[in-house]
């Protein structure tokens, strides 16, 4: 059976949405700007102005803030300055797929550092995902900075698009080569199993189920981590 997050869409009335911003057109600036005599400004649009001037200024705030501030949030405990992507690179549905690929592109291209975390190759991606938006079958892709959660590839896009997203990045660590332990796969063989994913027990004389690496038999790239710090 495939994880509940493979069959999970942007359509899916029953899938937890992360935080958004709403993204407002030239026709609602027009509205707002355009204030003939006796001609009311939009207050839809002002309100959706407002929103999103509010929504960005919180995500400036708290990337300022990150440095200095303590967290025991796992995804910012380590990287506060570092983009953290929740993805996947299974083509199961065809959709999310190219969402993911999309937002991964994207991020690539600001050419900051990014850790990518592909729930297809460690599950237990997964439940930290759960535990982040606090949502039982999240969408994805899902991306974080400083510990917030800028939201999914309509918000990413929208973010990318109007210029906001690139004044977030202002200050992070540059993108770093392709590493040469993994490939860019951000995952290599587990050292003590081999990449089996059993190990052999003296005490008990069988084989066990590793726990130095996920049921893959692959642990994320230490070169990798260590650039990312």
């Amino acid at each position: 059976m495939w994880p509940p997050w493979v069959n999970t869409t942007r359509s899916s009335g029953a899938a937890c949405r992360s935080p958004s911003f709403s993204s407002p057109t030239l026709k609602d600036l027009h509205a707002i700007l355009d204030d003939g005599p006796g001609k009311p400004p939009s207050s839809h649009a002002l309100r959706r102005i407002l929103h999103r001037a509010c929504l960005a200024s919180t995500a400036l705030r708290a990337l300022r803030s990150a440095a200095s501030a303590p967290s025991s949030d796992p995804l910012d405990r380590r990287r506060r300055g570092v983009f953290v992507l929740y993805f996947t690179s299974l083509r199961v549905v065809r959709r999310t797929f190219e969402d993911c690929r999309s937002v991964r592109s994207i991020l690539r291209g600001l050419r900051v550092a990014v850790d990518e975390r592909d729930l297809s190759m460690d599950p237990r991606f997964l439940a930290e995902l759960q535990a982040a938006l606090d949502c039982p079958q999240p969408t994805l892709p899902q991306v974080f900075l400083a510990g917030r959660c800028l939201g999914g590839a309509d918000e990413i896009h929208g973010l990318h698009e109007s210029g906001e997203l690139k004044a977030l990045i202002d200050g992070l660590a540059p993108a770093t080569s392709v590493c040469n332990r993994c490939g860019g796969v951000r995952f290599v063989l587990c050292a003590v199993c081999s990449g089996s994913h059993k190990r052999y027990s003296d005490k008990g004389g069988d084989f066990r189920a590793c726990d130095e690496c996920n049921e893959n038999g692959l642990v994320r790239c230490p070169d990798c981590l260590t650039s990312a710090v």
